[in-house]
């Protein structure tokens, strides 16, 4: 897809993983959090109530680090008794246990499956930013802990040392290590493609560069698999706007009951969207196949298509400049061509639907 047509497209793209605006500025400042968060590639923001394990926290620490495209699905070999090399999280393991930011048990076991506490969790977001163990004296425990305070790595974390820690602590906690200076001094999030806005949040549309890639459309997981650089197993996958499990029987349910899939990835983050083609989603992008029957002109402007009809019957709007370029007879789409259009749906008021073109894949 052309450069311009990418930028055009990239703040829909965030609207795919954007919930409903809250009321209370507490809840706008989490949904940011969250969406920064999740667009990293460090965890997987579903299910924010349950409490994260050892082996989950490992993984999270190692998608935040620069050894997150040295990960597999198993480890070459067992570190640790109770880590087999087949675990799912094997591979994170041994990393952040070479690398210091965790710790196993006496006995050599790793303990996967236990909750993650406070304490063990700053020992490794400090490890992250460049301290070691000769950065601390006396208790290293509690010289930790004052470290993480005085970062302030600990906002809007109300937890106590040997408190467990929820996936909603660790989008709070991650949140916070991405705007914190390393130890050498340089942002974190850098690392990450995060830039801070005005106010000091990290802006999340930063981090959707022309890296993006898309659109796609593909016809089975299998093509899906093979079009993607990375493996299906390791990616954040959005399925119509919601979250869904690399292994989820909705997106082989997708395939069967649909002409296809339409597909953007990210590669620095493992984030893969997925549009259902013929599915309209109100909060995020749709997309519709069909053959061009009608370009609409506005009386005041011969030149400048206003609107393109598919043979769905549908009227599909066209705002950008590029969309009307690619239109028009200066463009390379006529009435009679198959095309895939990627589109918004609003709705306004009184019913009236509005589709918008933000992108399209000449068949």
């Amino acid at each position: 897809m052309h450069g311009q047509r990418m930028a055009a497209a990239l703040a829909v793209v965030m609207a795919a993983t954007a919930v409903t605006p809250m009321i209370s500025q507490a809840s706008t400042n989490f949904d940011l959090r969250k969406k920064v968060v999740g667009i990293s590639g460090i965890m997987n923001t579903g299910n924010l109530n349950m409490s994260v394990t050892r082996g989950e926290f490992a993984s999270m620490l190692v998608n935040a680090s620069s050894y997150r495209s040295t990960v597999s699905g198993t480890s070459n070999t067992s570190v640790f008794a109770d880590v087999p090399r087949d675990n799912e999280y094997a591979s994170s393991i041994r990393i952040a246990a070479e690398q210091g930011f965790m710790n196993g048990y006496l006995g050599g076991n790793f303990k996967p499956e236990e909750y993650i506490t406070l304490q063990e969790a700053v020992k490794g977001i400090l490890g992250l930013l460049g301290y070691q163990n000769t950065d601390f004296t006396g208790d290293q425990t509690g010289s930790r802990l004052s470290k993480y305070h005085f970062l302030e790595l600990d906002e809007n974390l109300n937890k106590d040392a040997l408190e467990l820690l929820s996936k909603e602590d660790c989008v709070n906690l991650f949140y916070n290590l991405l705007k914190t200076d390393t130890k050498a001094g340089a942002m974190f999030g850098k690392s990450l493609d995060c830039e801070l806005t005005a106010d000091g949040e990290i802006n999340p549309f930063s981090m959707v560069d022309n890296s993006m890639k898309g659109p796609k459309v593909v016809t089975s997981k299998s093509r899906l698999s093979s079009y993607l650089p990375f493996k299906l197993s390791d990616a954040n996958i959005y399925l119509d706007g919601d979250p869904v499990k690399n292994s989820s029987e909705a997106i082989t349910t997708a395939f069967e009951s649909t002409d296809g899939i339409l597909v953007y990835y990210h590669t620095l983050s493992k984030t893969v969207w997925l549009y259902t083609v013929g599915n309209e989603n109100e909060n995020g992008r749709s997309a519709a196949l069909g053959e061009i029957t009608n370009v609409i002109y506005n009386s005041t402007d011969l030149m400048t298509p206003s609107a393109i009809i598919l043979d769905d019957g549908n009227t599909y709007t066209l705002t950008s400049t590029e969309m009307q370029f690619a239109f028009s007879s200066y463009g390379d789409l006529r009435v009679g061509d198959s095309v895939n259009l990627v589109y918004t749906l609003s709705t306004d008021s009184e019913g009236n639907e509005t589709r918008t073109v933000i992108d399209y894949i000449e068949d």
